[in-house]
């Protein structure tokens, strides 16, 4: 595969390249080159910027949650229609969960053989950067540094001086020496950066960074080091996306400013199963549309506490169709939302209560990290040729799930994370599966597959007048 690509890194996280992966993607597809992203790990914000930035969906390649084969396909088949593919770490180049650094970025940039540019956050730093530097190329030999952005710097002499020692002490070349500007960030909260379609300037600030980034940064240099990466196969390995007919079932999808943490290639598996994705508007949609099933992911519900308690509507009618067995699939933020309320400091406000508690956010993280969790005997969804009821996802939040009403049924005993309380996750009601866990789809864990046979199923038996139907939305 000759399709040029590299690996953004860092000596250690927050130091800043997301922002320069961003500004880079952007300044690259206004040279007039099509850029296909990739973010390393498990995240759904990072990738939202980077899809606005490039103007392409942004794909999580996660060596944890994915097999080697389907890492290779999914690169393979996504980078193929670009003309530079450009693949954003997380955190520091050697770190990973795994001591031999299997599930590190160096890992991922030995197994697609992707040139690294090593970001590092110069503050404070002059004559140590070599040692830094050396440290790095030392460590495995293998991994090629082919370049470093030096970042956050205090001045044009600050510039000159790491310029001079890294020239002198090293064979990198820097390619970009970018300022300390503090316009240049993306505004954060407890969870990291704030969504992209939470700002209305959010296009306006990726334009502002890239014209930042190309001005200094040298991009001809950084085009002929993706264009120096060596030839790669990724084996004759597909990623089976296509749809074989036409779509069967309507799951209606919460999509707006509250909730879209979602994986594109999960998506596409979700409709690949059959699955036709209706969006639907928590915020603003009066009515659901005519659906056989919903899914609503994660997001950020506490922020929008006023606007989705006023959709009374809404909140109404998901309460009606959950209760009335409309087969639904939510993870955390969505979880939250159809608890009977959440509450954030001294603001409360109430959700669709369906699940008989209340979601309580709190200052620190209760639940972060990779999981693995094993279903329970009441796990309702159908196999999908799922071999082992282990399951490997991911969480992040902050809240937790108080108030539950004694004697619930669960999916999952938690074998590592938190979940709900420590020992469980996946609270069962109706027709509804609702947990912490951020679930993927590979390894092992076909879960769009097996969500869209639980509809179909649940269809089936009740009849063709099942499908809820309400005022469909445009």
């Amino acid at each position: 595969m000759s399709t040029p690509r590299l690996l953004i890194s860092a000596a250690h996280k927050s130091s800043g390249k997301t922002t320069l992966a961003i500004g880079l993607a952007r300044a690259l597809v206004e040279r007039g080159l099509a850029v296909q992203t990739f973010k390393k790990g498990p995240d759904y914000i990072d990738p939202m910027w980077l899809a606005r930035a490039s103007h392409r969906p942004c794909f999580n390649l996660d060596p944890h949650l994915m097999q080697d084969g389907e890492i290779a396909a999914l690169f393979g088949q996504r980078a193929a229609g670009a003309d530079l593919s450009l693949v954003e770490g997380n955190k520091g180049l050697y770190d990973g969960l795994a001591l031999d650094g299997s599930n590190s970025n160096a890992a991922l940039a030995h197994r697609l053989q992707l040139p690294v540019l090593l970001v590092i956050d110069a503050r404070g730093m002059t004559r140590g950067i070599a040692p830094l530097i050396l440290g790095y190329q030392a460590f495995d030999p293998a991994i090629r540094i082919g370049g470093v952005i030096l970042n956050q710097l205090g001045g044009a002499r600050h510039e000159a001086k790491l310029r001079a020692v890294i020239e002198h002490y090293t064979d990198v070349p820097v390619l970009g020496a970018v300022q300390h500007d503090a316009r240049l960030v993306v505004r954060e909260r407890h969870l990291g950066l704030m969504p992209d379609a939470e700002l209305c300037d959010a296009d306006a600030q990726v334009r502002g960074i890239a014209t930042a980034v190309a001005s200094q940064v040298d991009l001809d240099r950084v085009i002929a080091l993706a264009d120096s990466a060596a030839a790669w196969s990724a084996g004759g390995l597909r990623v089976a996306h296509s749809r074989a007919n036409a779509p069967d079932v309507r799951i209606g999808i919460a999509r707006d400013a509250a909730f879209g943490f979602y994986y594109p290639d999960d998506l596409a598996a979700l409709e690949a199963a059959g699955a036709r994705l209706v969006p639907f508007d928590t915020l603003h949609d009066a009515h659901l549309p005519a659906v056989d099933g919903l899914l609503i992911g994660g997001g950020f519900p506490e922020t929008a506490l006023a606007g989705l308690q006023s959709n009374v509507s809404l909140r109404a009618e998901l309460r009606a169709a959950i209760t009335g067995g409309l087969p639904t699939y939510a993870e955390c933020g969505g979880l939250m939302y159809l608890a009977r309320s959440i509450r954030w400091g001294d603001r409360q406000a109430q959700m669709v209560g369906v699940i008989p508690g209340d979601a309580v956010m709190h200052d620190r993280p209760v639940g972060r990290g990779y999981v693995q969790v094993a279903e329970t005997r009441h796990f309702p969804w159908p196999s999908g040729g799922a071999t082992q009821a282990v399951r490997l996802g991911h969480e992040f939040h902050h809240s937790s799930l108080e108030n539950l009403a004694p004697g619930l049924r669960f999916a999952y005993e938690v074998q590592r994370g938190h979940g709900i309380d420590g020992r469980r996750d996946g609270v069962l009601m109706h027709n509804l599966l609702a947990s912490y866990v951020h679930l993927r789809h590979g390894a092992g864990n076909p879960w769009p597959q097996r969500f869209v046979a639980f509809v179909r199923q649940r269809l089936a038996r009740a009849g063709a007048g099942a499908r809820v139907r309400t005022p469909q939305v445009a």
